[in-house]
């Protein structure tokens, strides 16, 4: 039996995450994104949390799901910004501008990969990282949603 929806959280999925399965899989695994988006739902769903999934290539794109979030209902976010994390100013200041909690997570250790890779522009506005961890990241962000916020 589901739980009933409590919470509504909010999964973006930033550049080339829709190519999972088909790119680097020594690096990324051979999940793909409608399989992690699949996983996510279910798992809200037991745990009482819609989740709504959303990828884009594009910066404005996922600023734009940030800025209006609220308006819609949403509890929370999960990013997975790629390879925004490490340049965009404009991600992390429209996180900044949002009281939501927001999780950031990483299929891939980011600190164990190219040095350009160790930066996170969005680290310091989130409540919490989670990297390395491939799909286990985003559920045990979504776990975390369920207990703390």
């Amino acid at each position: 039996m589901k739980n009933a929806i409590l919470k509504k959280v909010i999964v973006l999925h930033g550049p080339n995450l829709n190519l999972l399965g088909n790119r680097e899989n020594d690096i990324y695994g051979n999940i793909t994104l409608d399989q992690i988006n699949d996983k996510l739902k279910n798992l809200g769903n037991g745990l009482g949390i819609e989740v709504i999934t959303r990828q884009s290539n594009y910066e404005g794109m996922l600023i734009e799901w940030i800025q209006n979030a609220k308006k819609e209902g949403i509890h929370g976010i999960i990013i997975n910004p790629a390879a925004y994390t490490h340049t965009s100013i404009a991600i992390r200041d429209a996180l900044l501008s949002t009281d939501l909690p927001v999780i950031e997570v990483h299929l891939s250790n980011i600190f164990t990969r190219e040095s350009f890779r160790h930066q996170s522009f969005i680290s310091g506005v989130v409540k919490g990282q989670i990297t390395g961890l491939g799909l286990n990241s985003y559920l045990l962000a979504l776990r975390a949603f369920a207990e703390e916020f």
